[in-house]
């Protein structure tokens, strides 16, 4: 592993070092903010707390090619003129900030090795993943418990009845409507508002717990996570998330290849280990009747096609800096400009926003492949698995927090002392990381 300096011209050992807790309290006690209703929220000024600390440590850095990332930032910025209504304002703004505590949580972890160690971080994102696949369990056996969080005791009735609040106030371990007009069986969502932000969640985190297995060998966590990999995917499996089987998929046959031409026998019988159980446990569950009859009870595919045509049209009225939010589409119950983070860009922020957003990723994607082991190449592929999940799923906050913060990772790993420049005015940062790439 490489040792990059954090703080420059040796200064680094002169420097209080960047704590853990702001990381380990917006990980680890997620499952309490989400009991509070404020699970997204929480994280905000958290991140705040670590601005103030990195800017009291100074001598802050950032991996070159990270412009990509601060640029989108500023075309999503600038796209705040396309709102018209105060509800789109606010919804904006909790946008906006959202995408920059991704951004704080990226440097942060890059600039504080010392303190978040690789195990460390790993074993925060892990505990995240066994979070997602215990709420679950919980989906599956008690699909119709709800409760009223703390948040909805404070709010007024008229925010309430938003429907993206009254959700974070309601809290619910499923997707599911009694009274609905499809049948459709209840699918796990605690503990994120949907199902698909569970998937997505899920498919991001299991990679990052098998990479762990790789920091802790011999000890009682090695076991307990290995033990943990098959009883996750009970959960996984019948959640019916295409989405996420897709991006699972992908990223087993990725890894499987990579593995098998690197001849690393071990890890291509582990992995094709995993994967006998998950198709055992896939057709034990009976999976592909219950995806069947999904597919032609939801209607679902028909619905997206017509809500992404409608996206792109409408898109096309107002290219450079879009709607600044969705907006209710003229065909369908879903807004347009949603059913996948892509559209959300594309519709809210614009053509060039868009095309920063899918470069930062696919820089995310050859930037991780930098960095050498197996361990290294388990967390590369969480790059490639939001890559293709953010077509079709909403991975803010939750999705890009933890892609970003394995890239922090694995990319401060992978440069060497003095290799990151610090991180300057967002001008010239943005200057100097462009050139970089180019």
């Amino acid at each position: 592993m490489g040792s990059g300096a954090v703080s420059g011209v040796g200064a680094g050992t002169a420097r209080a070092a960047l704590p853990r807790w702001p990381l380990t309290v917006m990980i680890a006690w997620f499952p309490l903010w989400w009991g509070l209703g404020i699970a997204d929220m929480a994280w905000i000024p958290l991140a705040a707390c670590m601005v103030v600390l990195m800017i009291r440590r100074g001598a802050i850095r950032a991996p070159r090619g990270f412009g990509i990332w601060l640029l989108f930032l500023i075309l999503m910025l600038i796209s705040v003129i396309g709102i018209d209504t105060t509800g789109r304002l606010i919804g904006f703004v909790y946008r906006a900030l959202l995408y920059l505590t991704v951004t704080v949580v990226f440097v942060y972890i890059y600039n504080a090795r010392e303190r978040l160690t690789t195990r460390y971080v790993l074993g925060l994102f892990t505990l995240f993943w066994v979070y997602t696949w215990i709420g679950g369990y919980a989906g599956i056996l008690f699909p119709e418990f709800s409760f009223k969080s703390p948040l909805a005791y404070v709010l007024p009735q008229s925010m309430l009845n938003n429907e993206a609040i009254g959700e974070m106030a309601i809290r619910r371990t499923a997707q599911y409507k009694i009274d609905g007009w499809l049948d459709l069986e209840p699918r796990p969502s605690a503990p994120f508002l949907y199902t698909n932000a569970w998937g997505n969640v899920y498919s991001l985190t299991l990679p990052i717990a098998i990479a762990y297995l790789g920091e802790v060998r011999r000890g009682w966590r090695f076991w307990c996570v290995l033990l943990a990999v098959p009883v996750s995917l009970v959960p996984a499996i019948l959640s019916l998330n295409r989405g996420m089987f897709i991006g699972l998929g992908v990223a087993a046959v990725y890894l499987f290849a990579r593995f098998l031409l690197a001849g690393r026998t071990r890890e291509v019988l582990a992995l094709g280990g995993v994967g006998i159980v998950a198709i055992v446990s896939a057709l034990a569950l009976d999976v592909v009747s219950r995806l069947t009859d999904r597919v032609e009870v939801s209607g679902s595919t028909t619905t997206r096609s017509m809500i992404y045509e409608e996206t792109w049209t409408r898109t096309l009225q107002s290219p450079l800096f879009g709607y600044g939010a969705p907006r209710p589409s003229y065909v369908a119950e879903p807004s347009v400009g949603t059913q996948g983070h892509v559209w959300l860009v594309m519709f809210s922020h614009g053509l060039p926003a868009l095309a920063c957003f899918l470069l930062a990723l696919v820089w995310l994607v050859w930037a991780t492949a930098r960095w050498r082991g197996s361990t290294a190449l388990v967390l590369h592929t969480v790059q490639l698995v939001i890559l293709v999940e953010c077509f079709y799923y909403g991975v803010l906050p939750n999705g890009l927090i933890v892609t970003f913060a394995v890239a922090a990772l694995v990319l401060r790993e992978a440069d060497g002392p003095g290799d990151a420049p610090p991180l300057r005015a967002p001008t010239q940062t943005l200057r100097k990381s462009l050139h970089a790439t180019g």
